[in-house]
């Protein structure tokens, strides 16, 4: 029986319910103070609270699509290579038509508030952590001087940052969030971002890009999900605006148009893919791994669109291709043929509807579902995606 199978599932019902009748019919004949008669008791509670959750599990589990089978679930298996196809190719280097730069003024006297240094973690990679083989990981405060807003993150130097000769270069650089709630330190310990981008430019693949390592919403507990919301949080404005410069006014980043990228995964992975559109003079691509295309709306966002029937149209990203000019950016859009809720229909709906000079491409792995096993196999991908199309 598949993990996600409805026998399964119909099965576990019926031996969860057969333990709690179990237990309740026994029960009057395990009630002597007798260590065997105790002993019956604990093993009837146990093993019915242990059904109870079996059922529980495996419902969450078809509901968010956390593990496809169980060779996803027990990490067996073979691995399949992923696959990569380009529904318009992407332009090498740069975007592939000239993004117009963002018209709207910087309010007067606009402060320039850099990213303050808070700590350094180790690079997750064997060998010696010297900065000019590795690179290093530093974390950061990241201000808002336009919407008041801040979070914490990380940012990751490349080996070539600390070179000698590379003292007055810049970098292109990429913002790679998490999942709403999410932890920017997963992006570090679970993802290895630094260490999967380091191979990566080792091979020659990407580029020396600088990393900043983020969650999507600045205004916890609440999931913004990238939206000016009116009257509300600016979280569009703080990742297109605040964080490009708070980062370039510590490091050295290139700030010309087609410099960044964004990417991400669930929720992260929406907003990477809904800022690059909206924002191609800031975002030369963006990279969605296991995102949706429509922004959610549940007890965690709270009203995002405050009755707008435009804004919220806005934030469906099929119906920006369908009814807006496209942008001049590339998209990726990754995920798993297999497992992972509707990413196979969505992803052939959002390439049938995308024009130039949008470029989409879509990686994919034949089959996981919504979690750290499937995005990591997927990142490698995302990189070499986004380096084709970045400057700097």
């Amino acid at each position: 029986m598949g993990l996600t199978s409805t026998t399964l599932l119909l099965f576990t019902v019926e031996i969860a319910t057969a333990a709690l009748a179990a237990t309740v019919w026994w029960w009057p004949a395990l009630a002597r103070q007798h260590w065997r008669a105790v002993l019956g008791r604990i093993g009837m509670l146990l093993g019915s609270q242990l059904a109870l959750l079996a059922v529980i599990g495996l419902l969450a589990n078809n509901y968010f699509s956390f593990y496809s089978s169980w060779n996803d679930l027990l990490g067996t298996g073979p691995d399949a290579p992923v696959a990569v196809r380009a529904a318009a190719a992407p332009a090498p280097g740069g975007p592939s038509a000239p993004a117009t730069p963002s018209t709207e003024p910087d309010p007067p006297n606009l402060p320039v508030l850099p990213a303050r240094e808070t700590g350094r973690e180790p690079v997750n990679t064997a060998g010696p952590r010297d900065p000019q083989r590795v690179g290093e990981i530093r974390a950061v405060s990241i201000p808002g001087a336009r919407t008041g807003l801040s979070t914490d993150g990380y940012v990751y130097l490349p080996p070539q940052y600390f070179q000698p000769g590379n003292e007055q270069r810049k970098f292109p650089a990429v913002i790679a969030m998490t999942g709403f709630p999410g932890d920017a330190k997963a992006l570090i310990t679970r993802f290895n971002y630094p260490g999967v981008a380091l191979d990566e430019i080792r091979a020659g693949r990407m580029r020396p890009t600088v990393l900043v390592l983020m969650r999507p919403s600045p205004a916890m507990p609440a999931d913004s999900e990238c939206e000016d919301i009116p009257g509300g949080t600016q979280a569009d404005t703080y990742f297109t605006k605040d964080v490009p410069r708070a980062i370039a006014a510590t490091y050295r980043v290139a700030t010309a148009p087609g410099s960044w990228g964004i990417m991400g995964n669930s929720t992260g992975g929406y907003c990477a893919a809904k800022l690059a559109m909206r924002h191609p003079e800031v975002f030369a691509g963006g990279v969605s791994v296991s995102g949706y295309l429509k922004a959610a709306e549940d007890v965690t966002t709270g009203d995002l669109f405050k009755g707008s029937r435009q804004r919220r149209d806005e934030a469906d990203l099929l119906w920006r291709l369908r009814n807006l000019p496209p942008p001049a950016t590339g998209i990726m859009l990754s995920g798993a043929e297999k497992g992972d809720g509707d990413f196979r229909a969505e992803a052939a709906a959002f390439t049938a509807a995308a024009k130039p000079p949008l470029a989409v491409a879509v990686a994919t792995v034949p089959e996981g579902g919504h979690n750290y096993t499937t995005w990591i196999k997927l990142l490698p991908a995302g990189f070499q995606f986004l380096s084709q199309r970045l400057t700097g």
